[in-house]
């Protein structure tokens, strides 16, 4: 909502401004069509040369979802905090051997259905039970598994940057071709100076589109969504932090309720519950 708001916003300023100076808004209209796919078919050519196809699906897939609200609230993370501590409650109950079945199977384990929004997220399920695992078998300290959470954690933001990246690109390449469509509505004015002086201005303004078109969909259209889309991807990466530091403590030593709260700081402060509300939270599910 808040993106369609803003966009209206500017356009309104930008549009409502030009006609109130008194400026002719039937020459953008004229050349709107044949600029916009001038400057998108080329930009849009350009960004799947420049991109793996993997890539290119999770761009669009991440515009797409700057639509949409973002599905990290205080809800989930006390869900995710609360199944925490219930799977390490149970381990220090009963001894690691005891979630062994919780792990290998989270579609069957009476825990993780307890919480669906969580158990329903295959990658946060799976990086769980992954150090679960490994923290079952025995075989690695705390530090080690610490080093493997900190290299996936890496690889998850590299592959989740990459589509940012790719839009930033494609931003910084809008203006450019902006100048190309009007460079072309230049030459096309050049071969027709036989023309009358009213035909030949409004060759030259339409011309000029092109760069008003190229410069407005960079900065005021496809930049701001890139932005929008990293700040998705720190939330995204956050929720990982927040099972890592979590898991880690356990490792450590600490007890359940100590761990989970170790959970709680690394979190944001708008989505972050507060001590009372996550005690609540894990109670009410016992």
């Amino acid at each position: 909502m808040f993106v369609i708001i803003g966009f209206l916003v500017s356009m309104a300023c930008i549009f409502g401004v030009y006609i109130a100076h008194g400026g002719n808004i039937g020459v953008i209209l004229n050349a709107l069509p044949f600029e916009i796919i001038t400057i998108l078919g080329a930009a849009m050519g350009a960004f799947v040369m420049n991109n793996q196809m993997k890539v290119v699906k999770a761009s669009f897939a991440g515009l797409a979802g700057c639509f949409k609200g973002s599905k990290y609230t205080k809800a989930r993370y006390m869900e995710l905090l609360a199944l925490q501590f219930d799977i390490l409650q149970k381990a220090r109950k009963e001894g690691l051997m005891a979630i062994e079945q919780d792990v290998e199977n989270p579609d069957q384990s009476p825990l993780f259905k307890k919480y669906p929004v969580i158990s329903a997220d295959h990658h946060v399920t799976e990086f769980i039970t992954d150090y679960l695992r490994m923290m079952v078998s025995g075989n690695l300290n705390a530090h080690e598994i610490e080093s493997l959470m900190d290299a996936e954690i890496e690889t998850h933001h590299q592959e989740a940057h990459a589509p940012v990246a790719a839009i930033a690109r494609l931003a910084g390449g809008l203006p450019a071709f902006g100048i190309v469509a009007a460079v072309l509505g230049v030459v096309n004015t050049m071969g027709s100076v036989g023309q009358p002086p009213a035909v030949l201005g409004g060759m030259i303004g339409s011309a000029l589109v092109g760069t008003f078109l190229g410069i407005l969909m960079a900065y005021g259209i496809v930049e701001p969504l890139g932005g929008l889309m990293e700040q998705k991807t720190e939330e995204a990466s956050k929720e990982f932090t927040c099972i890592k530091t979590t898991l880690l403590a356990s490792m450590q030593g600490y007890a359940p309720s100590t761990a989970i709260e170790f959970g709680r700081k690394v979190l944001f402060s708008d989505v972050r519950p507060s001590f009372s509300e996550l005690e609540g939270h894990v109670k009410g599910k016992k």
